[in-house]
Parts: C-alpha cells; sequence; structure tokens
C-alpha cells in the first residue's frame, strides 16, 4: 500500500512541470503498469523514473503531439480514444513484465507517431476572429492545460460611424465575422445624441430575433450611438456599436455637458439637394433657408448648393 502511494507521488512530481496530451487522458495507475518492467540496459537494474522521463521526453515535450492535438471544440473525446488505442495494449504487456529500455523507446515512439497521424486528421478549426466577441466555436484544444483555449476577445466591439441623409432611411446590421448559436437572442438599445459605449447610457429599443435594425425615415433626433448586443441563453456573444450621424447639430461626446449659455460649436456643413426641376432663385427661396441657414451659400455641381450653418442649428 505504501509503495504504491509513493510511487504515486513520484509520477505526479515528475509531471508537474509539464502537461501534454499523454497527461491530459492517459490514467496514472496506466502508466505505472506500462513502466513497471522497465530495465535500464547498462545496469541491467528496473528504474520507473527513467520509464517515465522517457515519456516525457516522446510525448510531453514534442512539440508535434501537441500541436496534433490542437483540435476543435468536442474532439477531445476522441484524442482521448487515440492515445489509449495506443498506450493501453502496451501497458497491458508490459505489466509486471521486464523490458529492456530500448523496446521501451521503439514500442512509445512508435504509439506517438500512431497518435500524431491519426489526431492530425481530426477537424480543425479557422480560429478566433479579432477584434471582438466570445467565439467558443473558434477555440482549440490546448494538450499542456487540458482545455480549451477561448479567444479571449473584449465583448464590446470598435464604434462604426454611419453617416445618415435626412429624410431617407437607415439600417444598421448586427452582423459579426464568427459563427453564432442558433439559439440566440438579439437586444437593440439607443443612446441618443452621443457617440459612447457607456452601457448605462442606453435604452432598450427592441429585442428578438432580427439583427437588422431600420430606420424609415430618418431625422435629427436619431442622431446617436445604436448598441446591438446578442446573448445565447444567459451569456452576451458580442457587443456592436454604430453612431448614426447626420447634419444639423453639432457632435457631443459622451460626458461633455455644455450649459444652455455656452457658445455653439460650429456644426458639419450638409448639401441642400434641389429637385431635377430647374433650380429657383435664390431671392424665391430665401425663405425656406433663412431659418435653418445663413445667408452665404457655395453653387455645387449638379443642382446643390452648400449651406454653412453659422446661426440656428435647426433641421435642413
Amino acid at each position: 500500500m505504501c509503495t504504491s502511494v509513493l510511487c504515486l507521488v513520484c509520477v505526479s512530481l515528475l509531471f508537474r512541470t509539464s502537461l501534454s496530451c499523454y497527461q491530459c487522458f492517459v490514467d496514472i495507475q496506466d502508466s505505472l503498469r506500462l513502466c513497471w518492467g522497465h530495465i535500464l540496459t547498462q545496469h541491467n537494474v528496473r528504474n520507473v523514473d527513467a520509464c517515465f522521463r522517457k515519456l516525457d521526453r516522446i510525448f510531453n515535450n514534442n512539440g508535434r503531439v501537441i500541436e496534433a492535438g490542437r483540435v476543435g471544440e468536442g474532439y477531445n473525446k476522441q484524442l482521448k480514444e487515440l492515445l489509449d488505442a495506443e498506450i493501453l495494449p502496451v501497458a497491458n504487456e508490459f505489466d509486471k513484465q521486464l523490458n529492456d529500455e530500448t523496446v521501451y523507446e521503439k514500442r512509445l515512439q512508435t504509439a506517438a507517431d500512431n497518435f500524431i497521424a491519426a489526431a492530425s486528421k481530426l477537424p480543425r478549426v479557422s480560429g478566433c476572429v479579432p477584434p471582438c466577441g466570445f467565439q467558443s466555436a473558434g477555440a482549440v484544444y490546448n494538450c499542456i492545460t487540458c482545455q480549451y483555449d477561448s479567444c479571449e476577445f473584449p465583448l464590446d466591439c470598435p464604434v462604426k460611424e454611419t453617416k445618415a441623409v435626412e429624410n431617407s432611411r437607415s439600417q444598421m446590421w448586427c452582423e459579426v465575422p464568427f459563427l453564432l448559436p442558433d439559439n440566440m437572442e438579439v437586444i437593440w438599445r439607443f443612446a441618443e445624441e452621443v457617440e459612447t459605449q457607456q452601457v448605462d447610457q442606453f435604452k432598450e429599443v427592441t429585442a428578438g430575433v432580427d439583427r437588422l435594425y431600420s430606420i424609415p425615415s430618418t431625422s435629427l433626433h436619431h442622431q446617436g450611438t445604436y448598441q446591438c448586443e446578442i446573448y445565447s441563453g444567459q451569456r452576451s456573444i458580442v457587443r456592436l456599436y454604430f453612431y448614426l450621424t447626420g447634419c444639423g447639430r453639432p457632435h457631443r461626446a459622451a460626458g461633455d455637458i455644455r450649459p444652455v449659455s455656452a457658445p455653439r460649436r460650429a456644426v458639419t456643413p450638409c448639401v441642400w439637394r434641389a429637385p431635377s426641376s430647374p433650380p429657383l432663385p435664390l431671392a424665391t427661396a430665401s425663405h425656406r433657408l433663412f431659418n435653418c441657414f445663413a445667408s452665404a451659400a457655395v453653387p455645387l455641381p449638379g443642382s446643390s448648393l452648400l449651406v454653412l450653418n453659422t446661426r440656428e442649428n435647426k433641421p435642413c
């Protein structure tokens, strides 16, 4: 009993510093049976420690073994089956039997080569797609840690700026370059006027499975940041942000609160497009333009006027 406990402690100490596919899937008791009869040729003595160092070299420190084990999600069970198929027959054959170290070297190296060849045929994954999102489908099995490596990207994607034309349709697609689960829920939120990623500034506007958010007729009160968050069960998968901008209202960053008496910022110039018919003289249309813009106007090609808003900040 004491001898068995001592052997288990020795095995644990030998494998503690270097993990690999072998330790992930082969039971310690099977390793003890495998190495029980390991004979050092030079001294003709049984040495279990030397056998474990051999396993460490052939499997644990073998980069080809580790790379062959980098399989897609769910295929770690097949890795165990492949390794057991190579190791257990040898363990059963060598249990309580004395064998020269050269025999061990040949049999274990063959087992490692067979595992590499078979494991390399298991499905791989394309890997992680930056820059954001919880990508479980992109994770690969790591034989050094005996678990799947996550992509470790933040949930929040960078803000995308979207230009809008007043009174026209605006659309935002909640799309990501990686696979999404089937049982997903999409929640759209809106933070009026500001460009932000601060979650407490958003108010929910719709929830369901639709990844398209459409505004039939865009106006100034639609300007702001739209957040699309995709859930699977209770887990958030990714959060996308769209900053919708238009003409006629100054850009205000999140947290920028100015008193009413503060001077107004310069407003982005906007283009007033004339109808297809010949444009009206400026004198006849001045009553329409004066309330929104200053009188300064610059003709543009294509029957358009570039009007600079230097007075009141009203919609065009």
